[in-house]
């Protein structure tokens, strides 16, 4: 959205976008307390820890904001794992360019061993582990996934290498608890199930996007109410209607967005010729 259209709602951004400064993201309690036992136990104990969610419950904002507020921590070092859906040896080419160590993709042993003793020096030095954040986890091959498990411990799985959070929904949870990889779900230590919002939850994110970019009132209260009864209980769903309504009242110049505006732009096809031709009938 172009500086004339936020000058227009006096907005200092688009509280509807992805694209959101940090002081935006809305955080609910729960996850602040999940926050405040990654950051003081997590990284200091190590081992897995598990984001879970259905889409637009708000897994990769969560994820966001930790990898955030973890590199604030200057003793940390926060890695971030792009490609999920990796081979194995595209895994450890990922790895070793997220900790800056060489490693021959031809020797995975040489590679194993490199890594590892990237993270025990700096747990040696700071006695914080490195932590390595995967989001779309469900992604990642059963063999990869193992792979990982492996890498990140030593000393007959009593010394944790590593910290890891991965993020996925419902498909990882279901892929934990299977045979192949029970030996990784048994070793969850950390867990933030993110289920479908209530409408006291969606409303007090839509306040706090709407306080936060300068523009409390920007939405009548009957349209917040209508936009959290319709949304499902998901964050990106009422997002997205609000960023669509957003665009509408730009283009028209509509001062104020309410639920007039909401039906001209959400009614179903045909709903305003049935509503004018009852009308009509009434008359």
């Amino acid at each position: 959205m172009n500086r004339i259209l936020l000058t227009q709602y006096g907005l200092k951004w688009n509280p509807f976008s992805t694209e959101l400064p940090s002081e935006a993201l809305y955080l609910s309690p729960k996850i602040n307390d999940f926050f405040w036992r990654i950051e003081n136990v997590h990284v200091r104990e190590g081992g897995f820890a598990l984001i879970q969610g259905d889409p637009g419950t708000g897994k990769s904002v969560v994820l966001r904001a930790l990898a955030e507020r973890l590199e604030q921590q200057g003793d940390l070092t926060v890695g971030v794992l792009n490609h999920p859906q990796s081979n194995l040896g595209d895994f450890y080419r990922e790895l070793a360019e997220v900790f800056g160590v060489s490693l021959k993709p031809s020797n995975r042993w040489g590679g194993f061993k490199t890594l590892r003793e990237r993270w025990v020096s700096h747990l040696e030095a700071t006695r914080a582990r490195c932590c390595l954040l995967i989001d779309e986890a469900q992604e990642m091959s059963p063999k990869t996934l193992l792979e990982l498990r492996l890498l990140a411990s030593a000393r007959f799985d009593s010394k944790p290498l590593l910290a890891v959070v991965l993020a996925g929904d419902r498909r990882l949870s279901y892929a934990l608890a299977r045979d192949e990889l029970l030996p990784l779900g048994t070793r969850i230590r950390a867990r933030l199930p993110l289920d479908y919002a209530s409408r006291e939850e969606l409303a007090a994110c839509l306040d706090h996007l709407l306080s936060t970019a300068g523009a409390p009132t920007l939405l009548s209260a009957t349209l917040k109410h209508t936009l959290c009864e319709r949304a499902g209980g998901n964050y990106r769903v009422m997002t997205n209607m609000a960023a669509q309504l957003l665009a509408v009242a730009a283009q028209r110049q509509v001062p104020t967005l309410d639920d007039k505006l909401y039906l001209e732009v959400f009614a179903p096809p045909g709903a305003s010729a049935s509503a004018a031709r009852r009308s009509t009938r009434t008359r």
